[in-house]
């Protein structure tokens, strides 16, 4: 079961708590178990700080606490607080990837099940757009996806596998493997009938809950041999 740490302190000299926990960070390089840590002030405080540090289990927390860079660190930092930092130990019951599920909102309820309407809950209205197939290096809105879209599901049948999906920051990576029957035209390409695949990555970047950009790489040159336009 994921395990969290929350580490609760007070200090003036937080730039100098900051340096610390980077050396932490190098001096435990290749032992420290943990996989996630996020730093917040509270804004009501300034001098009021919390860590929250993620593990895989509470028993791989414990092999990070029992690291002797760990101790030596915790000592160090007690010294720049102004009391005793408190600890709360969590095992999480619950975890929502909020990004990714609207991520995934997008390729299957938007490309794949066609409900445009759903685009403005998803895209920014100033969304930009980066795409191998547009002579434009960016085009912005929601308008703009609604319209590739429609452009897409009038040519396809199609479904998106989702192969694999990474979350970093504001970033939601996804691999994918598209399968779509030709039936309409596409970039000049009469209707064929074929069933097709294609493979593909997608970067998305939030703001404020909705994807503000995207990045596209896919491979066309694959589809249009498969669809006859091009010799293998």
């Amino acid at each position: 079961m994921k395990f969290v740490q929350l580490i609760d302190c007070k200090t003036e000299r937080f730039d100098d708590m900051d340096r610390l926990m980077d050396q932490w960070v190098e001096q435990t390089k290749g032992k420290r178990t943990a996989t996630h840590s996020l730093v917040g002030k509270d804004r009501a405080d300034g001098s009021h700080f919390v860590e929250i540090i993620e593990f895989p289990s509470y028993e791989e927390a414990m092999k990070n606490s029992h690291l002797p860079e760990t101790d030596r660190i915790f000592q160090e930092m007690v010294a720049l607080c102004e009391e005793i930092p408190t600890f709360t130990d969590l095992d999480v019951v619950r975890d929502e990837q909020l990004n990714q599920t609207t991520s995934r909102r997008f390729f299957h309820e938007i490309a794949a099940g066609g409900n445009l309407d759903a685009i403005n809950e998803v895209f920014a209205p100033d969304y930009a757009d980066h795409d191998m197939l547009k002579e434009e290096d960016t085009v912005v809105g929601s308008d703009g996806i609604r319209g590739d879209v429609s452009r897409w599901r009038g040519a396809f049948d199609f479904t998106f596998s989702l192969d694999r999906q990474i979350c970093e920051g504001d970033d939601v990576a996804t691999l994918w493997t598209w399968t779509g029957t030709h039936k309409g035209e596409f970039m000049g390409i009469a209707p064929t009938g074929k069933q097709c695949t294609m493979t593909g990555a997608t970067i998305f970047r939030f703001k404020d809950d909705k994807i503000q950009e995207g990045w596209w790489h896919y491979d066309v040159i694959g589809l249009m041999r498969q669809l006859g336009a091009m010799g293998k």
